[in-house]
């Protein structure tokens, strides 16, 4: 024989499985992803020059690890920009 209560623990909609809401995916909605890449663009260059405008005021006081971790950082940074512009080219193929 098997209990009931056993199978009582079946997924449906939106139910809760071990504690744990389970929801259904939301729509894939890419309408406006050149307009966040864009808006990530703009934010890391704006992290880029504030970086670099530190390091010109403060450069005397800083160790030259420092520096050199700030200029990684920013390369780092560069690198990531010409991915997303890419990704901006993709996405208006896409349109």
């Amino acid at each position: 024989m098997y209990k009931k209560e056993a199978f009582r623990h079946t997924i449906r909609g939106n139910e809760r499985k071990g504690g744990i809401r389970m929801t259904k995916p939301k729509p894939d909605d890419r309408s406006d992803n050149a307009e966040k890449i864009q808006n990530t663009i703009g934010h890391t260059l704006q992290n880029m020059n504030e970086a670099e405008d530190f390091v010109k005021a403060h450069a005397d006081e800083m160790s030259s690890e420092d520096k050199q971790a700030i200029e990684a950082k920013n390369k780092r940074r560069q690198e990531s920009i010409e991915g997303l512009r890419a990704e901006i080219k993709d996405e208006a193929g896409q349109e």
